[in-house]
């Protein structure tokens, strides 16, 4: 016989079930309405009413013309390099200065962490205007380096204030160790400290890189060039004043959207000790 305590305890993990399945639900079902979409060459399946939720003929037209048309190709490569290179950029800069940070003390240190922190606060919209004159100043507009720069700058606070949390929870006496043997501070950072770290910075490369991956404003305002796009930018051309291209765009949203879950899948285990350790030890 079923206790009464039992009997909850049954009801309680129903619900919860129940709850995450209607989450899990609520999250998959934007992805499987765009893969639909993207599915469905003729325009009339997109508008039916009443709606059709899988394509009778499920067609890759909408791909095809993407990269045949559309010129996709280039802004997933534009995409890519601009993404990876800020991504790398600003994890060897949260090293480096989250290193400094966590192992030196000097005056001002927490006037630093405390700008750090503020940076993240200053919505980019606001500093688009002089930004853009400054960069204008200096032939920066339309080149793909000003993109890697600002999107650089963008995450070297957050790089820095992740990564300081790191080196704190890694001893010291590693370090002097390595110190003895005969490495010097930056051998000993590289060869001994950096390897302890890789959850933390592939954790902080994701982060850089899908930030940079899915910025439009920047994109927007300093590349006018068609070959030098990037797929926000991409995909938002496809927004017409009357007529938006829905195939096409929910075609290019699921290609835009493949590096991101390859890179946490090839790095989940990375990404939960990295996240995880930094917010016990950070």
């Amino acid at each position: 016989m079923v206790s009464k305590k039992n009997g909850w305890h049954y009801i309680g993990q129903i619900v919860k079930y129940l709850v995450l399945l209607m989450f899990l639900l609520f999250v998959i079902l934007p992805f499987f309405w765009m893969l639909s979409t993207s599915l469905k060459a003729d325009s009339k399946e997109i508008y039916a009413f009443p709606v059709i939720y899988w394509p009778s003929h499920p067609s890759l037209a909408n791909y095809i013309k993407m990269f045949r048309v559309g010129n996709f190709g280039r802004y997933f490569l534009n995409s890519m390099i601009v993404s990876s290179l800020a991504g790398l950029f600003a994890a060897m800069a949260g090293i480096l200065g989250g290193y400094v940070i966590a192992r030196y003390h000097f005056k001002l240190r927490s006037a630093v962490l405390f700008f750090f922190l503020f940076t993240q606060m200053i919505p980019m919209f606001i500093m688009l205007a002089p930004l853009y004159q400054m960069l204008a100043g200096m032939g920066m507009i339309n080149n793909p380096i000003t993109l890697v720069l600002l999107y650089t700058n963008m995450m070297i606070p957050f790089s820095i204030v992740t990564l300081r949390g790191f080196f704190q929870g890694i001893p010291r006496s590693i370090e002097e160790a390595a110190q003895i043997d005969g490495c010097g501070r930056l051998k000993s950072l590289f060869s001994v400290i950096v390897p302890i770290m890789l959850p933390g910075i592939a954790s902080t490369f994701i982060f850089a890189f899908v930030n940079s991956w899915n910025e439009l404003f920047c994109a927007i305002m300093f590349i006018d060039v068609d070959k030098y796009r990037t797929i926000p930018v991409a995909l938002n051309s496809l927004i017409l004043k009357y007529d938006i291209k829905w195939g096409e765009m929910a075609a290019g949203t699921i290609m835009s959207i493949v590096p991101t879950i390859v890179l946490f899948s090839f790095s989940q285990k990375y990404m939960v000790a990295g996240l995880t350790q930094g917010a016990v030890k950070g």
